[in-house]
């Protein structure tokens, strides 16, 4: 089985890409030489064809990694090498910036664009914070024993980790996940998502090219019931970070809690409301919600999904909203224009519209989309979709669709709204739009979600912390708790005087 093909990219002719398992920093074959197959999701047609990893190449990926922890990395590397080799292979991937966002935008359907600026743009960004936080972290010391001892704390890598990333946001998650690990001072195994591995394998070569040593990266395309399950019960793994739904969360905690308790950070689903209120900028929160729902397709984790417009201005927001939904750049993803491509695979644009017949059927009103894109032209698109008048038992309004659907009701008071927002089991975001400076605080303090924007939706930064309350997940990524989460804390004390 070959390691490597060659693909027809738009506006860069044939490229060779890998397809294999990443060892040691070696492209070889998965020892069984299964493969698994995936999808154009602008087409529909074959896409390309990965080496499957099982619990034997995890266990060689694994002993890569350990050896590389013990000798060429952790403890033994300075934190401003690391910091270096990180700011180059960042280096490496602007270089290559282009490219790589024309394989993101392949493999994931995004628009080129979006891809080449946001997604590479914002990776690379995530990778020089990281490097630039490297040599920052610091223990405490502990002077307070009088004579007796004196206590210190060292902040030292966790170990080997094993990262688990999702479709959505491939290059992106990979960065979040790849950046505070290496920092950090752990080695990494790494699974992308069976059905976008491409642009964390692309990341291979480059880690190499940087002079990051063999074994700080392993990178192990498969499925999530063989490859992701071995990962997350293998013994010798450290601890496991994941992105995706909330059912995986649940199998890889109870798999590291069955192996050997291994540490776990879990960014999981969300339904996240945003909350306009009468005193709000109609236009400015029209646009706001719109690219918080309709950015990548909403598939967004941070979608905002729910809506809940004060009464006396539903109708114009709605409207203003329904505006923006027709003004989306939907498209093909190698088309400069489009900011909005199809869904990832056929199942997930068959979901998606199965919850809008849902929501129809429970009597909320389709006021824009709510279809198949009469373009689609055998890819996966559903039409940006807004779902109006809808109440708090409908499936639609409980569930995450993860898709460009949101749903929208009117509210009266800010009792009712809050109590509104925080009813559903998810934590991960909210926004609230007003000119009321005190209500603004009021709604920031009481709404249960790991992120609220006030008069803005969507917009992070690799300084600020990311993560969930509830279901939403457990651990926080970005920003210097990112790092925290590839430490762990060892108390030191040092006797001066005690006797037994």
């Amino acid at each position: 089985m070959p390691t490597h093909a060659t693909i027809e990219v738009p506006n860069f002719g044939k490229v060779e890409v890998p397809t294999g398992l990443f060892i040691d920093n070696e492209w070889v074959e998965s020892l069984s030489k299964e493969t698994f197959s995936t999808v154009n999701p602008a087409t529909g047609k074959p896409f390309l064809d990965f080496a499957h990893a099982k619990k034997e190449d995890v266990d060689r990926a694994v002993k890569s990694s350990r050896k590389a922890f013990k000798t060429v990395w952790g403890n033994n590397v300075a934190a401003t090498e690391r910091a270096a080799l990180l700011n180059k292979f960042a280096d490496l991937i602007e270089r290559d910036a282009a490219k790589i966002g024309a394989l993101e935008s392949l493999n994931s359907g995004k628009g080129v664009r979006i891809a080449r600026e946001f997604d590479v743009g914002d990776s690379i960004a995530a990778l020089r914070y990281y490097a630039g936080l490297a040599d920052k972290s610091h223990g405490q010391t502990l002077n307070h024993f009088g004579g007796e001892k004196f206590v210190y704390t060292l902040h030292q890598p966790i170990g080997v980790c094993g990262q688990i990333i999702p479709w959505n946001y491939p290059l992106m998650m990979w960065a979040w996940k790849v950046g505070p690990a290496l920092a950090a001072g752990c080695t990494v195994v790494m699974k992308p998502s069976e059905l976008t591995p491409l642009t964390a394998l692309v990341m291979c070569d480059l880690a190499k090219e940087a002079g990051i040593p063999a074994g700080v990266i392993n990178t192990l395309p498969g499925l999530g019931a063989t490859t992701g399950d071995a990962i997350s019960r293998h013994m010798d793994i450290d601890k496991v970070a994941f992105t995706g739904s909330v059912i995986t969360g649940r199998r890889i905690s109870v798999a590291a809690a069955e192996s050997n308790l291994k540490k776990v950070t879990l960014e999981l689903g969300g339904k996240s409301p945003s909350i306009i209120f009468d005193s709000a900028d109609v236009e400015q929160a029209a646009s706001w919600v719109a690219m918080g729902i309709w950015f990548n397709s909403g598939q967004d984790c941070t979608a905002s999904s729910r809506l809940y417009v004060q009464e006396g201005i539903y109708d114009q927001f709605i409207n203003a909203l329904a505006s923006k939904a027709k003004a989306c750049a939907i498209g093909q993803p190698s088309d400069e224009a489009t900011s909005f491509g199809p869904l990832i695979s056929e199942g997930q644009r068959d979901k998606v519209l199965n919850y809008i017949e849902s929501g129809r059927s429970e009597g909320a009103r389709v006021v824009t989309g709510g279809q198949k894109w009469d373009k689609s032209n055998g890819g996966f698109w559903v039409e940006p979709t807004i779902l109006a008048d809808t109440t708090i038992d409908m499936k639609v309004v409980q569930e995450e669709i993860f898709g460009p659907v949101i749903v929208a009701s009117k509210f009266k008071t800010e009792e009712e709204v809050i109590e509104l927002a925080n009813n559903t089991s998810y934590g991960l975001a909210a926004s609230v739009f007003t000119n009321d400076a005190k209500q603004q605080t009021k709604l920031a303090h009481s709404i249960d979600a790991g992120t609220i924007w006030l008069n803005q939706y969507g917009i992070l930064h690799p300084s600020v912390p990311f993560g969930g309350f509830k279901t939403s997940g457990i651990g926080r990524e970005l920003g210097t708790y990112g790092l925290e989460a590839y430490q762990q804390v060892k108390a030191v004390h040092q006797n001066l005087t005690q006797t037994m």
